[in-house]
């Protein structure tokens, strides 16, 4: 059997489910060859939807009868065979449309309904972002002569006692040309600031002149009473379109009458949502060049200080420094300029310019849309080089999107080693994870840390780890493979089994020597300390507690760019991991992003680093929740 034919299409999901959820459901049925949820390219947000693809056709034709509508974290799926052929989708062949259904109809029922007439390949029943029926659904049939049968017998029947309609499927670009042409050939008109005093007949006298009437109402309330407007359907449209041009504007009882073409109640919300918007973009056109963000700001500082400020460098149309509710400064502004130009050389002249005791950071001022999609841009783009970096490296896939940190310094231990995977290894699935850093690690760069782990503190001295191999220096022999032998030429002795049982590190025979931990020690002193007395437990190793250390800018002016960014990496890392050990290197080298006076400046003020690591808590949340999905039950 070919694979396309064992491919199957599961819909309508939740965005938290994942591979793994998806195999524990699926593999009941039978074998899986692979499991694909699709996400979307750069925010890595699930699109609703995945792909299951089993060994064998049956499986496949199995798991569709059996879990077709199934719930998955309450949301009932929906399964289809894959249709790698695009045209059958497409051309709309057998697809019909169903409206005007109870709303206690569900993608299940429908099915059931609908499939007396023929194989259904799809079925569908629109709903709300509340998960609440819309009233209409589609159902795709294998053949169009199945889709025709279920027309003729459904239509205008009663569904849960309501009168539904069947159709054909109409496309939405079709359905848009035929109400561009019903728009550009209306015959009913709208007309309001009628005023109240105008009777029917009156109202029906007025319009007369311009063509045959087939109907004319003046809309009324309750109590008989005018509302103002009304409604005139003439024969033709030329007619209508007439009267448009000649009353639109015109004086009727002393008011101006406003007269144009009926619409429906949705089309008239869209043009009101359309020129809303085109009102808000004119609006941000207008100051978009112009209007610069000011912040790090002391204070005392108010708007006319900082407008004393901004001042040479043109001319000012508005300022303002944010303040609580309190009347306390928030630490950041806004100062408007008449031009882009003007605004440009602020930028380049303000920008890290001390005010007070401050550096000032200065830029274009940005929409909040505008600057989370540049985050959510910058943390795919990472994640996207990271992956590119782990493949050139032969890193398992799923090591990577692990909780990023930057390890402490060259001194640091590889995190322990997690639990392996779950006790199937299917295709599709994550892979296990090394047990250890990979090798060639760089000090101070990112790495993840397996299963969620906290990030491992510097130890003075940690037994039972495996050192990696280096070639002994010039004239050094390498040591036999006997651990009984008799040291030769300065070598030290092998170490023993750590302290829970774990074995020494043994090199295999020929290998070169591990390399020592620091300076040799006499041949006649053991590897470790006096063993403690019989019946007393061994004391237990402490190790000591990390200091956070400081930086200064004098010491990052010595430093190179690069240097710089790793140690303000390496400090910053150690304020934030205390509080968020498993996001503390994303939040990290979100934050690094940041101009380096800024990042001082985060640095001697807690507040204010506590504000922006949870201004990075809120963007990464959804990307945390997803990881965490994916990571938690393997580590259970």
């Amino acid at each position: 059997m070919s694979a396309p034919s064992a491919s199957l299409y599961v819909g309508e999901l939740d965005p938290t489910v994942t591979e793994a959820m998806l195999f524990e459901i699926f593999n009941m049925i039978g074998p899986v060859a692979s499991i694909r949820v699709c996400r979307d390219a750069v925010t890595r947000r699930s699109l609703g939807y995945a792909y299951v693809n089993y060994l064998n056709a049956a499986d496949g034709e199995r798991a569709l009868e059996q879990l077709n509508y199934s719930l998955i974290k309450g949301r009932a799926c929906r399964i289809m065979w894959s249709q790698r052929d695009p045209a059958l989708r497409k051309t709309g062949q057998g697809n019909i449309f169903i409206k005007n259904l109870d709303e206690q109809i569900d993608n299940k029922a429908l099915h059931d309904t609908f499939a007396a007439f023929g194989n259904v390949l799809s079925c569908k029943v629109a709903t709300d972002e509340h998960g609440r029926s819309k009233g209409y659904g589609f159902v795709h049939y294998e053949t169009a002569e199945a889709a025709e049968t279920a027309i003729k017998a459904v239509n205008g029947m009663l569904l849960n006692d309501k009168k539904v309609y069947v159709g054909h499927h109409i496309s939405r670009k079709e359905r848009q040309s035929k109400l561009e042409e019903m728009k550009a050939q209306f015959t009913n008109i709208y007309v309001k600031n009628v005023d109240p005093e105008v009777t029917q007949e009156e109202f029906v006298k007025f319009f007369e002149p311009f063509g045959k009437i087939t109907s004319a109402v003046l809309q009324t309330d309750d109590e008989g009473k005018s509302r103002g407007f009304g409604f005139v359907n003439f024969e033709t449209h030329e007619e209508a379109q007439k009267a448009v041009e000649t009353l639109h504007d015109s004086d009727f009882h002393g008011k101006k009458l406003f007269v144009a073409r009926a619409q429906k109640k949705a089309e008239r919300e869209e043009e009101l949502r359309k020129s809303y918007e085109q009102a808000k973009m004119e609006k941000l056109s207008k100051y978009q060049g112009v209007n610069l963000y000011i912040k790090n700001l002391e204070d005392d500082i108010d708007d006319e200080r900082l407008r004393q400020e901004f001042e040479p460098f043109g001319t000012i149309t508005s300022v303002k420094v944010m303040r609580d509710e309190k009347g306390t400064s928030k630490g950041f502004g806004f100062v408007c300029f008449s031009s882009p130009d003007e605004a440009t050389k602020a930028v380049a002249e303000m920008n890290n310019k001390m005010i007070g005791s401050k550096p000032l950071y200065v830029s274009l001022a940005q929409r909040r849309e505008v600057r989370r999609q540049q985050l959510e841009s910058q943390i795919a783009q990472r994640n996207q080089i990271r992956m590119q970096q782990a493949a050139a490296a032969g890193i398992p896939g799923g090591y990577i999107n692990s909780p990023m940190y930057y390890p402490p310094g060259p001194g640091a231990y590889p995190p322990p080693g997690g639990r392996g995977m779950m006790g199937y290894g299917q295709p599709g699935m994550m892979p296990p994870r090394p047990r250890y850093a990979p090798n060639g690690q760089v000090p101070g760069m990112p790495m993840p840390a397996p299963y969620g782990q906290a990030p491992p503190q510097p130890y003075g001295g940690m037994p039972g780890y495996p050192r990696a191999p280096r070639p002994p220096p010039a004239g050094r022999v390498p040591p036999p493979t006997d651990p009984n032998a008799p040291v030769v030429n300065g070598g030290a002795p092998p170490r023993p089994a750590g302290p829970q049982g774990a074995p020494a590190a043994r090199p295999p025979a020929g290998a070169p020597p591990p390399a020592a931990r620091g300076p040799a020690a006499p041949r006649t002193q053991p590897a470790r300390g006096p063993a403690p007395p019989v019946g007393q437990a061994p004391p237990p190793v402490t190790a000591p507690a990390p200091e956070v250390p400081t930086i200064t800018a004098a010491a990052l002016a010595n430093a190179t760019p690069m240097e710089q960014k790793q140690m303000l990496g390496e400090v910053i890392y150690m304020r934030i991991a205390p509080s968020q050990p498993e996001l503390a290197g994303k939040i990290t080298g979100m934050l690094l992003e940041m101009d380096n006076a800024e990042l001082l400046h985060l640095l001697e003020n807690p507040e204010a680093m506590n504000a922006k690591v949870n201004e990075a808590l809120a963007v990464l949340h959804e990307f945390s929740q997803q990881a965490n999905g994916k990571e938690n039950p393997e580590s259970k």
